[in-house]
């Protein structure tokens, strides 16, 4: 009887960080539009704040998770769970839940928040000069963003602040089309259609 031989099959998954990207580049164009005053309220930014904010993100942080990849996984998932959060703190500020929890809203609660965003930030851009250019600027840009929500929140300097968080928002989404059009096309043509920047070699030979 002849011995049945084992035939191992390999499972690849597709890249998502362009996926992830676009969430991220879509929220943050709508969310940067209404600090900068060119729209006006938050009604229309909680379902981009869901659906792309957070569960385009998530998707693509399950996907790392499955390609070993501890770092998109970590950032994709971060971020997430972030504009989950803040998709609810949204929906309590219009009332939506009840006028007991909107009377109750503390800024600076959201400060601290913030804040340990910024420091999460501070390690995951490090972590990024070793990926590439466009992802490492992406992260400088949510440092600032993560800064000036922290001092805006915190009532310093509240509107030199909110205007670079803004302005940061915008740079954030900017970007991230950029990158998530280059994953896309560098990942369909087999080639690099659209350059994103070597690692910079600073931590890693």
């Amino acid at each position: 009887m002849q011995k049945e031989v084992a035939t191992p099959i390999k499972i690849t998954n597709a890249d998502p960080s362009a996926l992830g990207l676009f969430g991220l580049a879509i929220v943050t164009l709508v969310a940067s539009s209404q600090k900068l005053g060119i729209t006006s309220g938050l009604s229309y930014a909680v379902p981009w704040a869901v659906f792309l904010g957070a569960c385009a993100q998530l998707f693509a942080c399950v996907q790392d998770s499955k390609r070993n990849n501890t770092f998109g996984t970590t950032a994709f998932g971060a971020y997430a769970f972030f504009w989950f959060a803040m998709a609810s703190n949204w929906l309590i500020k219009l009332g939506i839940f009840g006028e007991t929890l909107a009377a109750g809203v503390e800024p600076k609660q959201l400060g601290f928040a913030f804040a340990g965003y910024l420091v999460f930030t501070l390690f995951m851009t490090i972590g990024a000069t070793e990926t590439n250019k466009v992802l490492f600027y992406i992260f400088v840009l949510i440092d600032f963003l993560f800064l000036g929500l922290t001092m805006d929140a915190f009532g310093v300097m509240a509107d030199v602040f909110h205007t670079i968080a803004a302005y940061a928002e915008l740079g954030i989404g900017i970007l991230s089309l950029y990158g998530a059009g280059a994953a896309v096309l560098n990942a369909h043509f087999g080639r690099t259609f659209l350059p994103i920047g070597a690692p910079m070699g600073i931590f890693k030979k």
